[in-house]
């Protein structure tokens, strides 16, 4: 029984961190790379899970609400990009957030009115809500769909970002505009593309959540912060760390949910263990950022390592 509880805690550890990492995938790029802060990348995945919600509910079809998740996250963050974003990469980190913060409100308020405050389920197809036997006890399907997905998003923003011309011009963009601009590339249309791929990624996470979670108005934010931790403990700018940094803040904060009240059991009465172990498991991921943080104050995986 404790093998199998251990086991079936690390795959969702795994699959917890895979949807952290794209989420942090897409703000990294942003973040790391544009050197623009947006807390508005939670609503991005807010938006997609509605999308998700919607589409998959109207034509029974789980693709086609992938299909509409992603679409919702390029138009979106195509949109924001020109309309808003464009005109703040020249001011101060503090102006990004003031403006993206407003779009937080914005969002969250648009959707509570067009789909009321209500939480909204998806249930998945009958070929997904199945499970594998796996060392003596059942696995979701779906669990594991959500891990390869994420496989497959890293492999793909790796080679994207580091073998590919567009991720050269990315990386040379970011390093010196001006220069990249006089050599006759769009750099506004590059920033442009970088920010809805980011928007779609983010969208994508929502989507691939919302079978598993309540999609409500307001879903991002505390998901926003968790993705924040891992580009700290990964390295701002790098998606290898962040993949990286996904899987060890997942695997941490569900071990210490799961493992932590049973501990303090052990050691103090259950009334003082049943309050204090949720608390002590919150707190994991910060303490773990926070020791991260003074060992390596780059990450674990810096984007630019120090020759």
């Amino acid at each position: 029984m404790g093998t199998s509880l251990l086991l079936a805690q690390l795959l969702n550890g795994v699959q917890f961190g895979v949807l952290l990492f794209l989420l942090a995938a897409g703000l990294t790029l942003v973040f790391g790379i544009m050197s623009f802060v947006n807390l508005a990348h939670g609503s991005l995945y807010m938006l997609g899970a509605y999308a998700f919600a919607l589409a998959g509910t109207q034509t029974g079809s789980f693709v086609w609400g992938l299909a509409a998740a992603l679409t919702t996250g390029v138009v979106v963050g195509f949109v924001l990009e020109k309309t808003v974003v464009a005109r703040l990469y020249r001011r101060d980190h503090l102006d990004h957030v003031l403006a993206t913060f407003g779009l937080v409100m914005f969002f969250n308020e648009a959707v509570r009115m067009l789909f009321g405050p209500q939480a909204v389920f998806v249930s998945l197809p009958e070929s997904l809500s199945g499970t594998v036997e796996l060392f003596g006890f059942a696995y979701p399907v779906y669990r594991f769909l959500i891990i390869a997905v994420g496989v497959l998003v890293a492999i793909g923003s790796q080679w994207l970002i580091q073998h590919t011309r567009v991720g050269m011009l990315i990386r040379a963009g970011s390093v010196n505009p001006a220069m990249v601009g006089a050599l006759g590339v769009n750099i506004r249309l590059l920033n442009a593309m970088l920010f809805a791929l980011g928007a779609a990624l983010a969208a994508l996470a929502g989507a691939m959540a919302s079978p598993i979670l309540s999609v409500q108005s307001g879903m991002g934010e505390s998901v926003l912060i968790t993705t924040l931790v891992v580009i700290v403990i990964g390295g701002i700018g790098s998606v290898q760390g962040a993949f990286y940094a996904s899987l060890i803040v997942g695997i941490a904060d569900t071990l210490g949910r799961s493992y932590l009240p049973m501990l303090m059991r052990q050691v103090a009465e259950r009334d003082v263990a049943n309050a204090a172990g949720p608390a002590l498991a919150s707190m994991l991921i910060y303490v773990l950022m926070a020791v991260v943080l003074v060992v390596k104050p780059q990450g674990l995986f810096p984007a630019h390592k120090d020759k």
